[in-house]
This record gives C-alpha cells, structure tokens and sequence, in this order.
C-alpha cells in the first residue's frame, strides 16, 4: 500500500551572531580553583562530597595557604578527598581522625591541620577520640559531613540517621525506643570548653552553599588565633543512599533535616559577630 510522503515546508536557517573574538569581551565568572587536582570526580551525581571540597580549597587558595594545609582523611567517602585537593593529605584509620590530627598540629604546628569525616566515621566509631580532641581545645578545624547514613557501605543506620528514616539496617525505619534518638552532634560538642567555633550549615542551594563558604573561612581564620577546636558540620545530600534524585534530596534537607539538625551558628567566640 503508497502513503503519501508528508513534506515539511522549506525552512531558512537564520545566520548565527559572529563570535566575539577578543579574550577581553568575556567576563569571567567561575573556574577551578586552582587548589584542586584537574581530575574527574567519582563521587554519585548530587553528592555533596564534590561541592564541600570545592569550597575548601576556595578558602584555601583565597587565604593562600595551599603549601601550610593539611587534611586528615579516615575511611568512608571522605578517604577519597586526597585523590582531589592538591594539598598534602594523610590517611587515618577509620575515625580515629582527630587523633591523627592533633598529631600532626602538634609536630607543626604553623600549618593549619583539618579533617574531613562523615557521620558514621566521626560519630560512631570516631565517636571518642573526637570527643577528647574538642574537649583539650586541640587548634584545628573538624569539617562533620552529615548525610545521615554510612555513604560508602550502602547506606546502613548512622548516629545521625532521622527518626523514622528507612536504611538498609534499619528497614521499617529508625525507632528511639530501640537505636536510640538522632544525635546533635555539633550541640554536642558546643558543650565542650576546648570548642571555640562551632556552626552547622548545609550545601543544598546557592545561599547555603555561600553560608558554608564563610564559615570555612572564618574557621581557617580562626585556627590562626590558637584558640581552640573549630568544629563546622555540614547536612549533606546522599542521593544514592536515601534513594531519591537530587533535587528530591535537596527538598528533604529543608523539610526534615534541618528541623531534627538547625541551622546556624551554635557556638562563636565573645565579641565576634555571627557570620550571617
């Protein structure tokens, strides 16, 4: 059987505006910093491991302290922080983090020292020696990333895990009664005398991301004073783990996250204003 052929009308291609052809008549907006190492990233799409490095090698590149930073990396999805900050980095045993870095600031202590822990390392089986390296005032700077599960191990039950969330190890959801209630970890220690700065912020849109900025530099900033613990932990999205897409796991972080988890500054020195 014929068809008729079905022919489109003819259609006049529009000529396209000549390029700009001088370097000056762009206007630069953003690039890599120059603090991290020019590689693919790895991390699950919406991760906010990506981003939390990008803001820190920002701070460190605007402070211009690339050659005096050290990380502290344990195991979980932080352990791979070193394959993308061009900074000297050094590995712990899982959670024991703090320990390591009070080691390292002490034997230099003109380099300023961080460790980048997630949840499950940090207040689990981290729990401890993060206690007694706030609570001596060790003069570094803890950076929390809570995303309410073990990201690395598919997604098993974490302190920081919200009542009712579902996990692999917890598949009718968390119940207090039984695991406990969610802890606050920044609450917790803003409690302790060695903490000096401590601030829980979030990266899931563009005003948290800058909140975040600023508090990472204003705890860099403040490990120059000797003074004690900089502690800022950061609710983080875990696509892959809560089972969602990105922009879903963005909305939960202002839905239930930050309500179990506040936002803002919990514990800043005397006389300094708040960040924001």
């Amino acid at each position: 059987m014929q068809t008729e052929e079905m022919i489109l009308p003819e259609t006049k291609v529009t000529e396209l505006p000549e390029a700009c052809s001088h370097e000056d008549e762009y206007e630069l907006v953003y690039q890599r910093p120059s603090t991290m190492v020019d590689t693919t990233m790895h991390y699950c799409p919406g991760c906010a491991h990506s981003l939390v490095h990008k803001l820190i090698m920002e701070v460190v590149q605007e402070m211009d302290i690339q050659e005096k930073t050290i990380g502290i990396a344990p195991v979980g999805c932080s352990v791979f922080a070193y394959d993308y900050m061009d900074i000297d980095m050094q590995e712990a045993a899982h959670g024991r983090a703090a320990a390591v870095a009070t080691a390292v600031k002490r034997l230099m202590p003109q380099h300023y020292v961080f460790t980048y822990q997630g949840d499950g390392d940090l207040a689990a089986i981290g729990i401890a020696e993060t206690i007694h390296a706030v609570n001596r005032g060790e003069n570094i700077l803890i950076v929390f990333m809570n995303n309410a599960v073990y990201g690395m191990t598919s997604g098993q039950m974490a302190p920081t895990t919200l009542t009712g969330m579902k996990t692999t190890t917890s598949p009718d959801g968390r119940q207090n009664e039984m695991y406990g209630a969610p802890m606050k970890i920044a609450e917790l220690m803003a409690q302790l005398p060695g903490a000096y700065f401590v601030t829980r912020q979030a990266v899931n849109n563009a005003g948290a991301v800058r909140h975040t900025k600023k508090a990472l530099l204003n705890a860099f900033k403040y490990q120059q004073q000797h003074k004690g613990t900089c502690f800022v932990e950061i609710l983080a999205n875990c696509p892959s783990n809560w089972k969602m897409t990105p922009l879903e796991t963005s909305h939960f972080i202002d839905d239930e996250m930050s309500h179990a988890f506040p936002l803002g500054d919990i514990k800043v020195p005397k006389g300094d204003l708040k960040i924001f």
